[in-house]
């Protein structure tokens, strides 16, 4: 079992034709993701990598009766992307564009949530079922199925806790970057539902980092969980009012600090690891109560 994508996923490629597109849609096909076709405007009736390239969502649809798709588009353009993906009927979208203008994602974001549809990003490194698929630029040498879910807000935090927990043979089921940009899609209270009712899923590693409400919103959903959750928080020692990496990691006075996030998953009962070797360590005895 998995969460959002499987094997039978039926993806397109936004922008596959782009540098960055092309690549990474390699990749995806490479570890085995049903990589249907491609969207460039212009390019349409063309192939690449073995795939036929459309002008639009609406035919790309049409003809491969696609259910996802992975938008590599330039900033000034992806909000775009993700509204005619949602025109086209798409329910699963994942945004690795990073630098969205904020008023085109507002736009975006409400246009998502009155279709009922997911947006994964923007900013982001996507989304992995390990063993089956991956929708974006994370490394799928480094995942090995089993129990685990992992979500994360720091795209190379998730491939090192997702390094480390194969290493450690603790296989995931799936592995989901939110992003760290102020808007966007999927949160990880929203999230650890969906892995909450993963009958696979026997525990979630969720890395969360300073700035925002998100892990705060999600240690109030906590407590109703059926598996636990480890934690860790990233920026612990940034100063108040600097940005580090993510625009949406800017710590304001006391809203969004390291010291508030810990606090609250403590006080839902959420063990916040200082280390990823912390990580590991617990998720292992998690599993083994389990048994």
């Amino acid at each position: 079992m998995s969460i959002l994508v499987n094997k039978d996923t039926k993806v397109l490629v936004q922008g596959i034709t782009g540098r960055e597109g092309q690549f990474h849609a390699k990749q995806m096909i490479d570890y085995g993701t049903k990589v249907v076709g491609g969207v460039t405007p212009g390019k349409g009736g063309t192939t690449t990598l073995g795939v036929p390239v459309f002008n639009s969502m609406q035919e790309a649809v049409k003809a491969t009766q696609a259910d996802a798709t992975v938008i590599f588009v330039p900033a000034a353009y992806a909000a775009d992307g993700i509204l005619e993906a949602l025109d086209a009927g798409i329910k699963l979208i994942v945004c690795i564009t990073e630098g969205i203008p904020v008023a085109d994602m507002m736009k975006a974001y409400h246009a998502v949530k009155a279709k009922n549809a997911v947006l994964i990003g923007p900013n982001c490194p996507g989304i992995t079922t390990a063993g089956e698929a991956k929708l974006g630029i994370i490394p799928g040498k480094i995942f090995k199925p089993g129990p685990i879910g992992v979500i994360s807000r720091s795209g190379t935090l998730t491939y090192e806790v997702v390094n480390a927990l194969t290493k450690s043979d603790l296989g995931q089921t799936t592995c989901i970057g939110i992003g760290g940009d102020p808007i966007i899609g999927l949160r990880f209270a929203e999230a650890l539902k969906m892995f909450n009712e993963d009958p696979a899923t026997k525990a979630v590693v969720m890395i969360g980092e300073i700035g925002g409400s998100d892990e705060e919103e999600a240690a109030r959903f906590i407590p109703s969980m059926k598996i636990p959750v480890v934690s860790f928080i990233a920026g612990r020692t940034a100063p108040p009012g600097k940005r580090m990496g993510h625009a949406g990691a800017i710590v304001s006075g006391n809203e969004g600090t390291a010291a508030a996030k810990v606090s609250a998953l403590e006080s839902a009962g959420v063990f916040v690891a200082e280390t990823i070797p912390e990580i590991v360590e617990r998720i292992k005895q998690d599993v083994r109560a389990l048994v």
